[in-house]
């Protein structure tokens, strides 16, 4: 589903509004560290961090990855879950002077591509309508938040083209996402080995 030329247009206008943040990179890059680093200057002046966690702890390996991020978390920072419905919560819990860190949008993509619903559309190299929706919601949100936004997402892009039309799917449909935000981020960070190359800064 590529970008239109409308949909470039209208992603490119940026606001005088809160200024966003894109860290891309891969497995174990730093990621979420370095998000966790920029939420806490924000706190430092005072702002709330919420964390819009998207991960479902569906074994158990899961449920322990889930535990350790929240563990290094400082004790004072929410956590709201949002495995599908990240537009909605966003705007929910969006307030003046709060850090919304979103970790990941690569999860997030995951939930809503691979569920039990969807498998004929993942079949066809087809993104499924609530996929689709879903992403729509988000990229019309981002213009009118009134906190600071935090995104995290896996660069997944960097390899051959994978087998199987699900992991081709996926990776075209991250791809596609990581354009679309980008737009709408005043700073575009690629992490890797805990170090930052800004891609983006405005």
């Amino acid at each position: 589903m590529p970008l239109a030329e409308a949909e470039v247009a209208a992603l490119a206008a940026q606001d005088d509004g809160p200024r966003h943040t894109l860290l891309i990179g891969g497995a174990r890059s730093g990621k979420s560290a370095l998000a966790e680093r920029r939420a806490t200057e924000c706190e430092a002046v005072g702002a709330e961090v919420v964390v819009i966690a998207t991960a479902q702890a569906l074994d158990e390996e899961m449920a322990a990855r889930i535990a350790a991020h929240r563990a290094v978390r400082p004790a004072g920072w929410r956590t709201v879950e949002a495995p599908q419905a990240l537009a909605t919560t966003l705007q929910a819990e969006d307030a003046p002077n709060r850090v919304l860190l979103v970790d990941c949008l690569t999860l997030w993509l995951s939930n809503l591509l691979f569920d039990a619903e969807t498998d004929v559309e993942v079949r066809a190299l087809q993104p499924s309508q609530r996929w689709v929706d879903e992403r729509a919601a988000l990229l019309a949100l981002l213009p009118t938040l009134r906190g600071e936004l935090i995104l995290i997402g896996n660069e997944v892009g960097h390899g051959i083209v994978p087998m199987g039309a699900g992991n081709r799917l996926f990776v075209d449909e991250n791809g596609r996402l990581h354009q679309a935000l980008a737009l709408h981020c005043a700073r575009v960070e690629f992490v890797m080995a805990g170090c930052a190359l800004a891609l983006k800064s405005s």
